[in-house]
């Protein structure tokens, strides 16, 4: 078995029941962890990572990220310890700063998007390390609270903190507070550079090396010994993903005349005919450079390619056939 570090992303394009047996073939394949996302309003993460904790031994499960602004901060505790009762020391807290125009459609107002956060890292961590926590905050006011343990261990948890940040300013503060920084998919490599650089302001701010925190970073996979398949299937992803989601397109480098192009084809949210529609703007360098995409050589070639420039560990997101993928990826890819 290759010592390469590789991990799973489970979105919504699976049954729960295939959910489960994928995340145990993976674990049977020696993949270290399955992230669970909660983005669109479709599935949430906290019922998966249970299904997947309860159903499993040894693989670690993270949330793929849940926000900052949906949960009370007691109850967003609460939940982590429960999963932490169910799966000892396996259980990862990745929480990210969520989008609009999702939240401002449900009523959230993501003001002070970094404040918000390292209030929520601060409060959250002292409650999981059982202390009891006044906390009066401009986001979080919390008197005298602490997880009251009936049944189960009563000693700190073991749940690193890791934040899905996209913008330089959320990278660097995440160097400087978190356990690990979940990096984003649909950017191109050359964007990793520029996070481990904010990575680096942040940890020094904290008298630490990047080394200590850890840096695993989603990546849309689509492998097949179809070519072309594999191509499409990741073109109609990063469509879809330029409509509705822009600021991670520019992000990795999409120029702004190809997002304005896609915008005169696609409405919020977009529907399957749209989608459909504008595929055929989007070229395959483009597919290519926000994802590891076509035959084998080529994914793994890619894997290495965001490795090497920072990342610690692939959270591969598998398009088509994901039990091909894990055979593909549980020999390594170096």
């Amino acid at each position: 078995m290759s010592q390469d570090r590789v991990a799973l992303y489970l979105q919504d394009a699976h049954s729960l029941q295939d959910g489960i047996d994928l995340v145990q073939y993976a674990e049977s394949k020696g993949f270290e962890a399955v992230w669970q996302a909660e983005s669109r309003l479709v599935r949430d993460a906290i019922v998966p990572m249970a299904a997947f904790a309860a159903t499993t031994s040894k693989i670690k499960v993270g949330s793929g990220v849940t926000n900052n602004w949906t949960r009370n901060i007691g109850l967003l505790a609460a939940t982590f310890l429960t999963l932490d009762d169910l799966a000892e020391d396996r259980i990862i807290c990745g929480i990210g700063a969520w989008w609009d125009p999702l939240a401002s459609k449900v009523g959230i107002n993501r003001r002070k998007p970094l404040s918000a956060m390292r209030e929520t890292v601060e409060v959250l961590r002292r409650l999981l390390n059982m202390e009891n926590v006044t906390y009066h905050g401009e986001f979080h006011y919390v008197d005298g609270i602490q997880l009251d343990v009936v049944h189960g261990r009563t000693e700190p948890r073991n749940v690193p903190i890791y934040i899905g940040a996209t913008g330089m300013k959320m990278m660097e503060m995440t160097g400087e507070i978190a356990d690990g920084a979940v990096l984003n998919y649909l950017v191109n490599p050359a964007y990793n550079l520029q996070a481990m650089d904010a990575l680096e302001r942040g940890a020094k701010k904290a008298g630490r090396s990047i080394d200590e925190i850890d840096r695993p970073q989603l990546m849309i996979c689509s492998v097949g010994d179809d070519r072309k398949a594999a191509l499409d299937g990741a073109r109609k992803m990063i469509t879809q993903y330029l409509g509705q989601q822009p600021h991670l397109m520019k992000a990795s480098g999409v120029s702004q005349e190809l997002l304005d192009d896609i915008h005169q084809v696609l409405t919020w949210p977009a529907t399957e005919e749209e989608i459909e529609g504008a595929m055929h703007l989007v070229p395959d360098d483009v597919v290519q450079m926000c994802t590891a995409s076509g035959s084998p050589e080529e994914v793994k070639a890619k894997v290495r390619e965001y490795i090497d420039n920072g990342a610690t560990c692939p959270i591969l997101y598998p398009l088509g056939d994901a039990k091909l993928m894990i055979d593909i990826f549980s020999d390594g890819y170096s």
